[in-house]
């Protein structure tokens, strides 16, 4: 049985780069208890501030790990990236002492293909995803995209010019092409939801869910 972790569990974050800092940083902003640590005593004093618990550590060494009590963790955040051994032994370490949730940071398919084999639950490519959505965006079709492990796919963009002005059940959308509308903006107001008979302007933003391929030809579409 896979054990149901707590929503507000505490998290221990390992690595404190830019990375490793902002998931931190942004944790402890949402108000998670978080505990990061870091091989290097001056990231741990230059996070000190801004996270409510920083340590150094190396998170290399179970014995140091055990010290700072994290088997008692329900979950952790491997950040180091720049040395694969070490980023891949963190990870070995953390199992070990059966830490549930293990989400890792990998440089390359390789880096987390071994990640997986040791034991995290959760791989996570950050430049990669980093760099798949500038691509998408420095095209000037969308605003905003973020892609899903099932090639699911949401994005803002400015809406073609044949759904302006009727209603979204009218322009046919999906069954031309296969998106879904799920959101509309107006100058001035905060995001609703799209129903069936929405009308969409020249000045509204729209959020669209759909599959890589269809969001992409929908985003060519006259504007």
């Amino acid at each position: 049985m896979v054990e149901q972790l707590r929503s507000d569990a505490p998290v221990l974050v390992i690595g404190l780069g830019r990375f490793g800092a902002a998931c931190a940083g942004e944790l402890d902003r949402l108000e998670r208890e978080v505990l990061a640590i870091d091989e290097s005593l001056d990231l741990v004093q230059k996070w000190s501030e801004r996270v409510t618990h920083t340590v150094q550590a190396d998170a290399k060494n179970i014995d140091a790990l055990k010290q700072i009590g994290a088997q008692d963790f329900q979950v952790a955040v491997v950040a180091v990236g720049s040395s694969i051994e070490a980023s891949v032994l963190i990870t070995a370490n953390l199992v070990d002492l059966k830490v549930p949730q293990i989400w890792a940071k990998a440089v390359s398919q390789s880096h987390g293909k071994i990640l997986a084999r040791v034991g995290a639950n959760h791989v996570i490519y950050p430049e990669r995803e980093a760099g798949e959505r500038v691509a998408h965006l420095v095209s000037g079709r969308m605003l905003d995209f973020i892609r899903f492990d099932d090639d699911f796919v949401l994005a803002k963009m400015y809406p073609p010019k044949f759904i302006r002005g009727v209603g979204l059940n009218e322009s046919g959308v999906r069954s031309k092409y296969h998106v879904t509308i799920v959101g509309v903006k107006s100058p001035g107001k905060p995001f609703r939801y799209a129903e069936a008979d929405t009308v969409v302007t020249n000045h509204d933003l729209i959020i669209v869910s759909g599959t890589n391929s269809d969001i992409e030809r929908f985003a060519g579409l006259d504007r």
